[in-house]
């Protein structure tokens, strides 16, 4: 298995006490030491490439914002979403993770791919950076599959305990994304009703009360989420990998532990196989308690592994 990430990713900070902080990636990259992960480094998103999910103007707007070295911090969406002078360059490797891993298993390279990166993405509408997050990576990374590789359907899960909105949006106006959330509402950002399916039908939405637990996620999972994927038949299967639907992460209310991980990675796996050729790419998105994040990631990715 592959994995992408970046130092410049640990420099990428917001102001003391944001929750997005250097030291969960930092606490990723040491759980998964001793896996047996091919490791990459992260290389520079494509402008071309995230055009896909994001116009240009967007795009040439967050390059005239992003600060120059020695400037202070800017917050782009009332405190939550800031910029340091580091911000820009992981940003754009953050997505480029995701291209390339999407290059390396249509290469034949690996299977898999896990993207340990910061900021995370699945908030990141079109045309608005929100939530922590400023591209939308694992959008990115489904569009190029689709766009640079000529594939013909592929999927996004999101397992993150906030709706994945930035790609539901993307998903709205692409009817060869399919895109699954199961998360906690009510909760930020708000959206992901299951009425929401989209022009196409092809989004699925479940929404889960405060104080979920494994047996009501995965029954979630079991009876909307998985079998709507395989109907889809994905020639390419992402998953937005957030773990604070943990249930010590600080930020929400759910009450998953490290084994849902590690089912969720086999189930996810066996639609890769039976559809995808194997082919998964995972994004690291959110997770906020730094030993449940830990364990969780590692939970997850050693399922893959395994």
């Amino acid at each position: 298995m592959l994995l992408f990430t970046h130092p410049s990713m640990l420099d990428h900070e917001g102001p003391p006490g944001h929750p997005e902080r250097p030291e969960r990636l930092a606490a990723v990259l040491k759980a998964l030491d001793g896996m047996p992960l091919d490791r990459r480094e992260a290389p520079y998103a494509r402008r071309d490439a995230v055009e896909r999910v994001h116009p240009s103007a967007f795009v040439s707007a967050i390059e005239g914002v992003f600060p120059k070295p020695g400037e202070g911090m800017i917050a782009l969406d009332s405190g939550d979403t800031f910029l340091c002078d580091a911000s820009r360059e992981a940003a754009w490797r953050a997505a480029g993770a995701a291209t390339a891993a999407v290059d390396a298993v249509m290469a034949g390279e690996d299977a898999m791919a896990f993207c340990a990166v910061r900021p995370p993405g699945h908030h990141a509408e079109p045309a608005q950076a929100m939530g922590f997050c400023i591209f939308n990576n694992i959008a990115v990374g489904a569009l190029h599959a689709l766009e640079a590789h000529g594939l013909a359907r592929v999927a996004v899960i999101d397992f993150d305990v906030h709706h994945g909105n930035g790609t539901q949006a993307t998903a709205e106006k692409e009817p060869r994304l399919f895109f699954a959330s199961t998360h906690q509402s009510p909760l930020y950002p708000g959206t992901g009703r299951a009425s929401e399916t989209g022009p196409a039908g092809n989004i699925v939405n479940a929404p889960l009360p405060p104080g979920a637990d494994s047996a009501l996620w995965r029954k979630a999972m079991e009876a909307r989420v998985l079998p709507a994927l395989e109907a889809f038949r994905p020639e390419f299967v992402f998953v937005s990998a957030g773990f604070d639907a943990h249930a010590a992460d600080p930020l929400a209310e759910m009450r998953l532990e490290d084994a849902d991980y590690a089912w969720a990675a086999t189930m996810l796996r066996e639609v890769a196989d039976a559809t995808a050729g194997g082919r998964l790419v995972a994004c690291l998105e959110g997770g906020y308690d730094l030993r449940a994040l830990a364990s969780s990631t590692a939970a997850f990715v050693g399922a893959l592994v395994h």
